[in-house]
C-alpha cells in the first residue's frame, strides 16, 4: 500500500513527527500532512494537541446543558408521567401503585423495549471509548466493541422469556435467588448486583464530566454531582414510566446525532466526503506514523495498518469486552427490571430488536468518528484519546462550536438515559431486596414507592461522589470499562444457573462467584507485576494482559467451581415452587403477573415457543457476530478499497435500519398497535386472578371493577366490553403501545399504561 502524498516534501518532513513529543514552549513540529485548518480556518501547524487547554464551548453553555437541558428533560419527563396518570384509575397511577412504579404494567410492547434496551446500553464508554478503539486500532476496534457488546443483549432475551416462564410476578432478579438459595446467596448477590450499578454509574458520569469539562470548561467535579440530580427528579417522580418515556426521547436524539455525523463524514461537504477519500487518507497517516515512538494505536496490526482485522490489540480489546459486558447485562438489575415490565410476547421480540439496533451505534459511529480522526491527521494526544475526546475533536473540526455541541447534548443524553435506569435499578433492590426483605416484610405499596424514590435520590448523590473519588485517583473512563469484568464477571453464569440449571445449588452459585472473583484479581495482579518488574499501580494494572487475565478468569473460572460444587448434591428444584412462591412477592396485584398455561400469545405455551426459538437463533446470531464474520474479513489484509467501501456500506445501512426500528417503529405501534395489545387478558394468555390470591386490601386488579351492587365488599365483576378509537378494549386492562384507555373509553395518548 502506498500514500499518494509520500513524495511531498511536507509529508516526508512529518515521518516520525508527533505534536506532544516535540513540544516546546507550547509550539511543536507538528504539521497536517494534508494542510487542513480548523473550522475557523486557523492553522493546525505548531499545536501541541488538538483542545491546547481551551474548551472550543463558553462554560455558560455547559452549565446550560448540564442543568438546563436537564432541567427542561426532567419537566417533559414529569409531565407525560402526570398526564398519563391524570387519565388513569387512581389506584393504578404511579404515585399510588408499586407495581405500576416499578413494573410498569408488566405491558410494554416489542418496539419501545428496544428503544429502551439502546437507550440504557449506550452509555458515555459507548460514544467515546468505541471511537476511542477506533482511534487506537482501526477498523477492528468499532467491530470488536459493537459485536462484543451486542451479543449480551441478544443472549438476555432467552432469560427474559424464562423470566415470563417461571416468575412473571418478580420485581428484581434476586428474589428468584432468594426463594431458590436463600438468603446467605441473596446477600453475597446483592452485593455483586449493587457493585454492578456503581461501575456502570461510575462510569457514566467519569467520561460524562470530562467530556463537559473538555468541551466547556465547567468545573469535572462540580460536573459529577450536578449530572445525575435533574435525571433522579423525574426517575423518582415517574419510576419506571419516566425511565420509559426518557430513554425514547433519548434515543431519538441520539441517533439523529450519529447519522449527522455519518452523513457530514461520508457524504460531505467535508474534508473527507467519501470512502475512498477516507481509505486513502488512512493509509497515509499510517504509514506517516510507523515506528514513531510513543504512539499508542496500531502497534499490533498487520503492516502497521489501520484498515485490517488482523490485529492483536483489537482482538484482546475485543475478548475483554465480552467477557467483561456479560457482567453488565446479566447482574444489571436494570436488564431484569425491562424484561419483567415486557409484555410478555414483546420481551424475546424487543431485546432482540434492541440488541441488533444497538449495534450501529458504537459500529457506525466509530467508523466515522474515530477513523475520521487518522484520515483528518488531526493532533490529538495519547492523554486526550484516553479521556475520550476523540469524537469531540472530529465533531470540532467538521462543525466547529456546533458540532462540539452536537457531542456534548448527545453525550449528556447517553449518560442521564443509562443514569435513570440505573437509579430505578438501584432504588428496587433496596426497596424490595433490604427494606421490604429484612426491616419491613409487611411494606405496603406506599412504602416501597417511599423507600424506592428515597433510594433514588441516595443513589444520585452517591454516584456523584464515586465518580469524583475515581477522577482523584487519575482513573480514566477506559480503566474502568476494561476493568469491570474483573469485578463482576464471576456473578454471570451462577445468576444465569438461577432461572436455567434447577441442579445448581446455594453453595455451587456462592462458590462460583466469590471463587471466580478470587481468581480473577490473583490473576490481574499477578500478571501485573510479572510484566512490571513487581510494580502494581493502576498504570500497570491497565495493561491489555493484565486485563485480559483477571476478565478470563472471572468468567470462566466461576462456572467450574459452580458446576462442581452443585453436582456434588444436586438441588433437582422444581420450578412450579419459584413461579408460586415469587406470586406471593406482589404487593399489590397485577394482572398480567399471572400467564394462562395455553391459549394466546402471552401464555405460557406462546413463551415455551418463543423459548425454543430464541436460544437457536439467539446463539446462531452471537455465532456469526463473534466467529464467522471476523474470520470472513481475515483474507482482506490490508482491506481493499472497494472492501473498505463495502464496510462503510454497512455501517451506513446498519446505522439508518437501526433508527427505524428504535425510533420509527415504536411510534407505528401506536398507531397501527399489534392486535395482541388489546386482547381480553383471559384471550392474550394472561390468567385470571383469584380474589384470595390477592394481597389484602390491596386495589381491584385491573380490568375489574368494584359493583357495590353485588353485596359484600371485595366482590368484583368483569367491566364489560367497548369499543375505542384504537379498537376493542376492556375495562381497565387495555393497554396500548402508548397507553391505557380509562374507564368512559378515552385513550391516554403516553407509552405504557400509567
Amino acid at each position: 500500500m502506498s500514500c499518494y502524498l509520500e513524495n511531498t516534501a511536507l509529508f516526508k518532513s512529518q515521518i516520525g513527527i508527533t505534536p506532544w513529543d516535540t513540544c516546546v514552549n507550547g509550539v511543536s513540529q507538528y504539521k497536517n500532512i494534508f494542510g487542513l485548518s480548523d473550522y475557523m480556518g486557523k492553522s493546525y501547524d505548531g499545536r501541541c494537541s488538538f483542545f491546547q487547554g481551551t474548551p472550543p464551548l463558553p462554560e455558560g453553555l455547559g452549565w446550560f446543558i448540564i442543568l438546563g437541558i436537564g432541567v427542561i428533560f426532567a419537566l417533559i419527563t414529569s409531565l407525560m408521567v402526570w398526564f398519563a396518570s391524570s387519565h388513569t384509575r387512581e389506584d393504578q397511577q404511579v404515585g399510588r401503585n408499586s407495581e405500576q412504579f416499578t413494573s410498569g404494567g408488566r405491558q410494554i410492547p416489542a418496539g419501545l423495549t428496544a428503544a429502551d434496551v439502546v437507550s440504557k446500553w449506550t452509555w458515555a464508554a459507548t460514544l467515546l471509548q468505541s471511537s476511542n478503539v477506533a482511534y487506537q486500532q482501526g477498523v477492528s476496534g468499532p467491530f470488536w466493541y459493537a459485536a462484543g457488546a451486542t451479543i449480551q443483549v441478544i443472549l438476555f432475551a432467552t432469560l427474559a422469556i424464562e423470566i415470563k416462564r417461571k416468575c412473571p410476578a418478580i420485581h428484581t432478579v434476586l428474589e428468584v435467588v432468594l426463594v431458590r438459595w436463600g438468603v446467605a446467596a441473596h446477600m453475597v448477590f446483592l452485593f455483586f448486583c449493587i457493585l454492578t450499578n456503581l461501575i456502570v454509574t461510575a462510569m457514566l458520569i467519569l467520561g460524562g464530566a470530562a467530556t463537559v469539562e473538555a468541551l466547556t470548561g465547567v468545573n469535572v467535579y462540580a460536573a459529577s454531582f450536578l449530572i445525575p440530580i435533574p435525571v433522579c427528579v423525574y426517575t423518582a417522580f415517574g419510576g419506571l414510566k419516566g425511565t420509559y418515556y426518557a430513554s425514547f426521547t433519548h434515543t431519538v436524539i441520539i441517533f439523529i446525532a450519529l447519522l449527522i455525523f455519518m452523513w457530514k463524514i461520508y457524504a460531505g461537504p467535508s474534508d473527507i466526503g467519501s470512502s475512498d477519500r477516507m481509505y486513502d487518507n488512512l493509509v497515509c497517516d499510517a504509514i506517516k506514523s510507523q515506528n514513531t515512538t510513543g504512539l499508542e494505536f496500531a502497534t499490533g496490526n498487520s503492516h502497521g495498518s489501520l484498515l485490517t482485522m488482523w490485529s492483536q490489540g483489537g482482538l484482546i480489546f475485543g475478548i475483554v469486552n465480552i467477557v467483561g459486558n456479560f457482567g453488565t447485562v446479566f447482574v444489571d438489575q436494570s436488564y431484569w427490571q425491562g424484561a419483567i415490565a415486557c409484555q410478555p410476547s414483546a420481551t424475546w421480540k424487543g431485546y432482540l430488536l434492541g440488541g441488533i439496533s444497538w449495534f450501529a451505534i458504537p459500529f457506525s459511529m466509530a467508523t466515522s468518528l474515530g477513523l475520521a480522526a487518522h484520515a483528518l491527521n488531526l493532533p490529538i494526544t495519547p492523554s486526550e484519546s484516553a479521556q475520550g475526546l476523540v469524537p469531540p475533536a472530529v465533531a470540532v473540526h467538521l462543525l466547529g462550536q456546533g458540532g462540539a455541541f452536537l457531542i456534548a447534548f448527545q453525550l449528556f443524553l447517553a449518560v442521564t438515559s443509562t443514569a435513570n435506569s440505573e437509579q430505578l435499578a438501584v432504588s428496587s433492590l433496596l426497596a424490595y431486596d433490604v427494606y421490604k426483605r429484612y426491616i419491613n416484610p409487611q411494606a405496603t405499596g406506599k412504602q416501597i414507592i417511599f423507600v424506592s424514590r428515597a433510594g433514588i435520590i441516595f443513589w444520585a448523590i452517591f454516584s456523584g461522589v464515586v465518580a469524583a473519588i475515581l477522577k482523584q485517583f487519575d482513573i480514566s473512563l477506559g480503566w474502568v470499562y476494561m476493568s469491570m469484568g474483573n469485578f463482576i464477571g464471576s456473578a454471570v453464569v451462577p445468576i444465569t444457573f438461577s432461572l436455567t440449571w434447577k441442579d445448581c445449588t446455594a453453595l455451587g452459585a456462592i462458590s462460583g462467584a466469590v471463587g471466580g472473583l478470587a481468581a480473577a484479581f490473583i490473576g490481574w495482579f499477578s500478571v501485573a507485576a510479572s510484566l512490571n518488574n513487581g510494580v502494581i499501580n493502576v498504570d500497570t494494572l491497565g495493561g491489555n494482559y493484565p486485563m485480559l487475565t483477571g476478565n478470563l478468569l472471572s468468567l470462566c473460572v466461576s462456572p467450574i467451581i459452580c458446576i462442581i460444587v452443585s453436582l456434588m448434591s444436586p438441588q433437582n428444584y422444581d420450578w412450579k415452587d419459584l413461579e408460586e412462591k415469587t406470586g406471593t412477592y406482589l404487593v399489590e396485584d397485577d394482572p398480567h403477573a399471572h400467564l394462562k398455561a395455553s391459549g394466546g400469545v402471552d401464555s405460557k405455551e406462546a413463551m415455551d415457543n418463543a423459548y425454543y426459538w430464541v436460544t437457536r437463533g439467539g446463539t446462531a446470531l452471537s455465532i456469526v457476530l463473534i466467529i464467522l464474520w471476523p474470520l470472513l474479513t481475515l483474507p482482506q489484509n490490508p482491506f481493499s478499497k472497494s472492501y473498505f467501501g463495502w464496510w462503510v456500506a454497512i455501517a451506513f445501512i446498519w446505522g439508518h435500519m437501526a433508527f427505524l426500528a428504535t425510533v420509527v417503529y415504536p411510534v407505528v405501534q401506536y398507531f397501527l398497535p399489534p392486535k395482541d395489545m388489546y386482547l381480553d387478558p383471559s384471550e392474550s394468555g394472561i390468567a385470571p386472578v383469584k380474589p384470595q390470591e390477592m394481597q389484602q386490601n390491596s386495589p381491584a386488579p385491573a380490568g375489574f371493577v368494584m359493583n357495590p351492587a353485588m353485596g359484600a365488599p371485595g366482590m368484583m365483576m368483569y367491566a364489560p366490553p367497548f369499543q375505542s378509537w384504537n379498537g376493542p378494549v376492556q375495562g381497565f386492562s387495555t393497554v396500548g403501545p402508548f397507553g391505557a384507555t380509562n374507564v368512559q373509553g378515552m385513550p391516554t395518548p403516553i407509552f405504557p399504561q400509567a
